[in-house]
């Protein structure tokens, strides 16, 4: 697994010579994750529970909210005790 990479558009991750990632839009204060993908070898090993929950760590160290328009990162952040005070 790699470091999350942040690209200004998308945040990327590289697990098994693979690339989970998530589209986003910011602002001053929010950040907007508008899609989430992993691809089909990577389903059901946990590589898109991982790329959130690097995303979600970046976004706390930026001070930022996070608003999920991507239904997958809007239930993961929902059920994460740690990160679900960014929702907003």
């Amino acid at each position: 697994m790699s470091e999350l990479r942040d690209t200004g558009e998308r945040y990327e991750m590289d697990e098994a010579g693979e690339t989970s990632y998530a589209d986003y839009r910011k602002t001053e204060d929010r950040l907007f994750i508008d899609y989430v993908f992993s691809p089909v070898p990577l389903r059901g090993t946990g590589a898109s529970g991982r790329l959130m929950a690097a995303v979600a760590a970046d976004a706390r160290a930026r001070d930022l909210k996070v608003t999920p328009i991507c239904g997958y990162a809007a239930a993961w952040l929902r059920r994460s005790a740690e990160y679900r005070d960014l929702i907003g």
